[in-house]
């Protein structure tokens, strides 16, 4: 049997346009939908899968507004156990003061995790940060951008992709790691899921503000990407066309 703890976090759903407010310090959420972040999201599959495989207890925690408890139900929706918001007054908590609070949670949570998992970066600040400060400051083994993971014996062998094939990592429990997408494919919520979730207690900590050692000066967006389209013509005449741009391509 294992504990495992999922960090997760409330991002915007990215799948529209993205609009900045107007002073440029943060994203215009007024027409947008909010989800979990995809790595994590990932973490969260595989938290669940380990413990349908071996038993034991899946914890998923996020530091957020009030708000951040429709991601945590959705998470106890797939199978995690347990949820703990740490519910922020709507400041932006910077990776330090993020993982100190997480920490803090931790150490006075009374629950020895075997596994902490985090996403490998938020889909909305990126950071890539705060898992391994956590680690840092737990003193446990850590590895990152993982996507394989298989527990054996009291260890953890995760695989990392690299450009000449795969790295493989063999680290004794407890142990935390940061998740890729692509480590697995998180499963639909469920309806049921989603109703029983409904009735779950939300565990609820107001954190202390470590305060924030970065200073955000303003958001950007990337510039528009361009296309250009090229009607190859109609009937026959299109597909012999098509024919001179595949051969041009050298795919046919």
């Amino acid at each position: 049997m294992m504990n495992v703890l999922v960090c997760i976090k409330r991002v915007p759903a990215t799948a529209g346009k993205i609009e900045l407010t107007t002073d440029a310090q943060d994203i215009d959420t007024r027409y947008l939908g909010f989800t979990v972040s995809p790595h994590e999201e990932c973490a969260v599959e595989e938290a669940v899968r380990l413990i349908e495989a071996s038993g034991g207890t899946a914890t998923v925690l996020t530091l957020g507004p009030a708000a951040a408890e429709e991601q945590l139900r959705d998470a106890i929706a797939i199978g995690a156990t347990r949820a703990v918001l740490l519910e922020t007054d709507g400041r932006e908590w910077d990776p330090g003061a993020t993982a100190h609070a997480i920490v803090e949670a931790i150490r006075t949570g009374g629950v020895n995790f075997d596994l902490l998992l985090f996403g490998n970066e938020a889909a909305d600040s990126g950071d890539y940060q705060v898992g391994i400060r956590v680690a840092h400051a737990l003193d446990l083994p850590c590895v990152t951008g993982i996507k394989a993971l298989e527990i054996k014996d009291g260890k953890a062998i995760a695989k990392r992709e690299a450009s000449s094939g795969w790295e493989v990592f063999e680290v004794m429990l407890p142990a935390l790691f940061t998740v890729k997408e692509g480590i697995n494919l998180p499963r639909y919520v469920p309806l049921l899921g989603r109703l029983k979730a409904k009735k779950k207690t939300i565990e609820r900590f107001q954190p202390a503000w470590s305060g924030n050692a970065l200073e955000k000066v303003r958001l950007k967006l990337p510039p528009a990407q361009s296309g250009q389209v090229e009607i190859l013509g109609q009937g026959p005449e299109a597909a012999r066309r098509a024919v001179e741009l595949l051969r041009t391509l050298r795919l046919v």
